[in-house]
């Protein structure tokens, strides 16, 4: 069974990034798994250029990415994974940069324009989601259900996991963040964030077993 992890996020040792991790070692954590993590900003690509290749009736071509770059071997990897963990931060309501380009590259060819819209991958994994963000946790609960729906037509069964309010800085006195209680927002990483922390845990150990059974 095949785990491939999606790491969105800049900082290998910060929130999403430990997050995804836990997803992971979750997913691990089922007999039988064998995986890697991926890590977006390691990587020299760009998002979908609408050439619309993977659209052509051409063996070759239908349903791949045309563009050959540093994100070429991953989507491979994501078209053949089981289990399929993104980890994103909120940027300005998005997800970042780097994990929205490799969204765009992954679902387009994903999908025809035919009337029935079947979707082209021999697969279908399960998807989950690590979202983490400073706002409240209901912020962006519409936009994470929309995501979901997308994937999981498009790719699988997908659902995601969240922390909400997280610490951003171990100083907040060395930033412009006066709008931040620092003493709620640490006491909340304290005792919410290991929470957090096996609830994406549990989520890909459920994922991988639930493949497992099938």
């Amino acid at each position: 069974m095949n785990i491939l992890a999606i790491c969105g996020a800049a900082n290998k040792s910060r929130n999403t990034a430990s997050m995804l991790k836990s997803a992971f070692d979750g997913a691990m954590s089922v007999p039988g798994a064998a995986g890697e993590i991926v890590w977006l900003y390691e990587l020299d690509y760009k998002g979908c250029t609408g050439c619309h290749s993977c659209k052509l009736l051409d063996e070759s071509k239908f349903a791949r990415c045309a563009v050959k770059d540093g994100l070429t071997p991953v989507l491979e990897k994501a078209i053949d994974a089981d289990v399929l963990l993104i980890g994103s931060p909120m940027y300005f309501g998005d997800i970042t940069g780097a994990a929205r380009s490799f969204l765009e590259r992954f679902l387009f060819p994903g999908i025809t324009y035919n009337k029935d819209r079947t979707a082209t991958y021999p697969k279908r994994p399960n998807v989950g989601w690590v979202f983490t963000m400073n706002a409240p946790g209901e912020f962006y609960k519409n936009f994470f259900d929309e995501l979901c729906g997308t994937t999981g037509r498009i790719i699988g069964n997908s659902e995601y996991v969240m922390a909400y309010q997280t610490q951003q800085f171990e100083d907040y006195s060395k930033y412009a963040a006066t709008m931040f209680d620092v003493d709620t927002v640490k006491k909340r990483h304290i005792e919410q964030f290991p929470k957090d922390l096996e609830a994406a845990f549990e989520m890909g150990k459920r994922l991988a077993g639930s493949q497992v059974q099938k």
